[in-house]
């Protein structure tokens, strides 16, 4: 989905329960345990935090919630971001969900709750709801009612390195898209690569389409694109036009087509082995380079996605969107308690101080220790407009057109124009 974070190496873990084996899985009967004691449990756990400090700190709650509840046992299935995205939408398709699992919200989500997949947790978080931001609890609520939890918040944004920056002559990071373009073109002067990008993986290619398309039509132009189920508007072929410039350039690493994002050869990789000078990519951006490269330490910087010379969008408007936690409709209680459970203030403000995710919860901006992601919350904070992931706020059907067509336009395969009609076709059949 728009890629998010949490993201790495493909794996699965059965985290064991304490207090012995767990019965079936959620959507099942539970065993009748001896006279007094609770049945035993086994709530099936879907997430992507395959890379550290998520990684840990996930395995770490569904121990501590466990060691509370010595009657259930988590079984957990991590996959990284690409092998997720398949696997459940073969299972949704297939009529059933996992009793918790990751979501970005957003169309997607919706597409389940009308499938009747995903229970509404309104009653069970209406004492707690009050404690989040209302900008992580938005892209998990439809028509009043609340189907997820938010565990992170973010936007995309550009990470770059100071170093490779100084080294041709940028003194401070592009404001605006023709910047972005001159830069590039000094960055290849000094012998660098201007920008890593993980062309086989898709999601990544679709920031830069949607950001310019914010910036050129103004966050309306995407919501009202929704409604309309029309991309063919000057505002979106234009946004086609600015990153064809951008391609045509030449900016990307040898290889960009077949690269992933968090392999040791990816995007990220790149960045921080010092290969490429930027990428843009969400807040879990550091948590990735120092799990699949070296780390650029100091030298990592960030900066908003530039403004556009005559757009209708601020630079203050973002894009991005978070990560959740949703309950599949036939999954036990004790599913529903491990989402209150792993947003309780004190275990989530110990992930947002470990840099694994940014504050969902009002009071938790002091626990941001990272100066880069400070940044990121500030911007967030001070943002005039938020739009979701493009693959994530549409139908999966649009969502998926729009990372194949652009990933096609930044291929040279297909035209601003063309792009913006197979979206549009893709929209009207839904």
């Amino acid at each position: 989905m728009g890629g998010r974070g949490f993201l790495l190496i493909a794996t699965a873990v059965l985290v064991a329960g304490c207090g012995g084996g767990g019965g079936g899985g959620g959507a099942t009967e539970p065993k009748q345990s001896q006279a007094g004691s609770p049945a035993k449990v086994t709530v099936e756990l879907w997430h992507l935090s395959t890379t550290e400090p998520m990684k840990t700190i996930m395995a770490e709650r569904a121990k501590e919630f466990m060691a509370k509840h010595p009657n259930v046992t988590i079984k957990a299935t991590v996959l990284e971001n690409e092998a997720y995205k398949s696997k459940i939408t073969t299972l949704t398709q297939s009529g059933k969900a996992p009793d918790v699992f990751a979501t970005w919200g957003g169309g997607v989500l919706k597409q389940q709750i009308d499938a009747d997949l995903v229970k509404d947790l309104s009653a069970d978080v209406a004492p707690i709801l009050g404690g989040f931001t209302k900008a992580s609890l938005a892209a998990y609520q439809f028509d009043g009612k609340t189907y997820g939890l938010p565990t992170d918040i973010g936007m995309v944004g550009f990470w770059y390195n100071k170093k490779l920056f100084a080294k041709a002559g940028i003194q401070q990071p592009p404001a605006t898209w023709a910047e972005l373009l001159d830069d590039v073109k000094k960055l290849k002067a000094a012998g660098t690569t201007p920008i890593a990008l993980a062309g086989k993986e898709k999601w990544p290619g679709h920031y830069y389409w949607a950001y310019l398309a914010m910036r050129i039509g103004g966050v309306p132009a995407l919501q009202q694109a929704a409604t309309d189920k029309n991309f063919t508007t000057p505002d979106f072929v234009a946004a086609g036009q600015q990153l064809k410039a951008l391609a045509d350039l030449q900016p990307f690493q040898k290889g960009f087509l077949g690269a992933g994002y968090s392999t040791p050869d990816g995007q990220s990789a790149s960045v921080s082995n010092g290969k490429a000078a930027m990428e843009l990519m969400g807040q879990w951006a550091p948590a990735v380079q120092k799990s699949s490269g070296k780390g650029l330490g100091d030298d990592l910087g960030f900066f908003p996605f530039p403004a556009v010379d005559g757009g209708k969008g601020a630079v203050t408007d973002a894009f991005g969107g978070g990560g959740g936690l949703a309950v599949g409709a036939d999954a036990p209680p004790e599913a529903v308690e491990f989402v209150k459970f792993f947003d309780e203030m004190a275990n989530h403000s110990r992930a947002v101080e470990k840099g694994g995710v940014l504050p969902v919860l009002q009071g938790e901006e002091s626990a941001v220790t990272d100066p880069n992601l400070k940044v990121v919350a500030e911007s967030l904070a001070k943002a005039t407009g938020f739009q979701l992931y493009l693959d994530q706020a549409y139908p999966p059907a649009v969502g998926a057109e729009v990372n194949d067509s652009v990933a096609q336009l930044i291929a040279g395969t297909k035209t601003p124009q063309q792009v913006a009609e197979a979206v549009t076709e893709v929209a009207k059949s839904e």
